[in-house]
C-alpha cells in the first residue's frame, strides 16, 4: 500500500506525457509522407484552407495554382491534404425559392388573385 501514491503518478505520467507524445509523432509522419508524395497536377488545400493543384515543386516550396493563370508559392508544410474532385453531377440551377411555381408568379402577383 506505500507504493500506491508512486504507481498512480507513474500511471498519469504515461497516460499525459508518453501516449499524446507517441500521437504526436504518428501524425508528424503522416504529414511528412503527404509532403512527399506531392506531384504536379494533385489538388491540395493549404492549412489556410486555400484550395489548388500543384503545378510545381521546390526543395521546401509547392507551387500552387489557384485560378487559371494565378500560381503561388507555398511552404510545403502548409499542405494540410490531397483533395479528391468532386464528382460530376447533374447541374443545379438553383435553390427553390418560396412561392415559386410554373406561373412565374413568385410575390402572389396579379395572376394568383381572385375578385
Amino acid at each position: 500500500m506505500e507504493l500506491f501514491p508512486l504507481v498512480i503518478l507513474v500511471l498519469a505520467f504515461v497516460l499525459l506525457i508518453v501516449l499524446p507524445a507517441r500521437q504526436r509523432k504518428k501524425l508528424q509522419e503522416q504529414q511528412r509522407a503527404l509532403q512527399e508524395s506531392l506531384t504536379p497536377g494533385t489538388p491540395v488545400m493549404t492549412t489556410a484552407g486555400l484550395h489548388g493543384t500543384v503545378v510545381g515543386l521546390g526543395e521546401g516550396t509547392v507551387d500552387l495554382e489557384v485560378a487559371p493563370g494565378v500560381v503561388v508559392t507555398f511552404a510545403r508544410q502548409a499542405i494540410l491534404e490531397v483533395r479528391t474532385p468532386a464528382a460530376a453531377g447533374p447541374a443545379v440551377d438553383g435553390p427553390a425559392l418560396p412561392g415559386d411555381d410554373a406561373s412565374g408568379t413568385a410575390d402572389g402577383g396579379p395572376a394568383d388573385r381572385t375578385r
